[in-house]
């Protein structure tokens, strides 16, 4: 598909949803105008790019999180499976929930976008997928590679989006703004907040921080500001092994920011132990907004 019908393929996909859309700047409604362009109601313009995304922010924001990284983290999920157990248990936990209607789907910090596509497609119902993530690189790869969804750069602490458009809200080993939150979930919407357990990525923690407190993870805190500002109405324990060949566990180290800070020296040394079995230990938290 070439660049521009990609770019208008994917407004006149948006164009179906725009009213969920805030403007970032003004706060007006939006349309999508010409297939070209979100427009608010005061003119602000935002442009669909040739990848077909948006960039809903209102200044640059620098991150650690290149293109490399996303290609990373893409092959070892999307080809690797890396993550399908968590898949599985989120679909599951959407589909007990028993949405009869098109069910509105919101990953924050989305990434390369392949946690939502692979939950999109596995849920029982009718689901539209919208990703966010202040990465443009994520966005780019999300956007190049999974047709049909609302991929937008935009800031957590000011999404582009009307109050009480999203039936689920996902939030996968990433940052939270519960805040946020509530003012974007239904009334009877849920949050799945997914966060790392002590034991998750251990062979790397030991490896890389056998003298620190960075060797375990507690995420204590993590539950407690969560049980502050929603109602748990679950949780769930997910822990497992994955193998992987040395090209993976590469890709691996390049995705996970705990061997960011480490040297080549370091990286090279770990490979050669030949450690291949790798934890994966999270906790899935389920909530609904509270009626405070």
């Amino acid at each position: 598909m070439s660049a521009q019908n990609k770019r208008m393929s994917s407004a006149q996909f948006v164009k179906n949803f725009a009213g969920i859309f805030k403007c970032p700047v003004c706060g007006c409604t939006m349309d999508v105008v010409e297939l070209k362009s979100l427009i608010c109601q005061n003119k602000h313009t935002f442009d669909f790019t040739k990848q077909g995304y948006l960039n809903l922010t209102t200044h640059q924001i620098k991150t650690k999180y290149d293109k490399q990284l996303f290609e990373a983290r893409r092959r070892l999920m999307a080809e690797e499976g890396f993550f399908n157990p968590l898949i599985e248990s989120i679909e599951n936990i959407i589909n007990r929930d028993g949405f009869d209607h098109k069910v509105m789907i919101l990953d924050t910090g989305c990434g390369e976008g392949t946690h939502l596509s692979s939950i999109c497609e596995g849920v029982s119902t009718t689901a539209i997928g919208v990703g966010i993530d202040i990465a443009k690189e994520g966005i780019i790869a999300a956007a190049k590679n999974h047709a049909e969804k609302i991929w937008t750069v935009a800031d957590l602490a000011n999404t582009p989006f009307q109050e009480h458009q999203f039936d689920v809200i996902l939030n996968i080993l990433s940052p939270s703004n519960y805040a946020e939150f509530n003012r974007l979930l239904k009334k009877d919407g849920l949050l799945i907040k997914v966060v790392p357990q002590s034991s998750y990525l251990k062979e790397l923690r030991q490896a890389f921080y056998h003298e620190t407190d960075k060797k375990t993870y507690s995420n204590s805190d993590t539950i407690d500001r969560f049980n502050e500002r929603f109602q748990l109405l679950d949780s769930l324990r997910l822990t497992y092994s994955v193998n992987l060949d040395k090209t993976s566990l590469e890709s691996l180290i390049r995705m996970t920011p705990l061997t960011w800070d480490r040297t080549d020296e370091e990286v090279q040394a770990f490979l050669a132990k030949n450690i291949y079995e790798i934890t994966v230990d999270l906790e899935i938290l389920i909530g609904k907004k509270t009626s405070k």
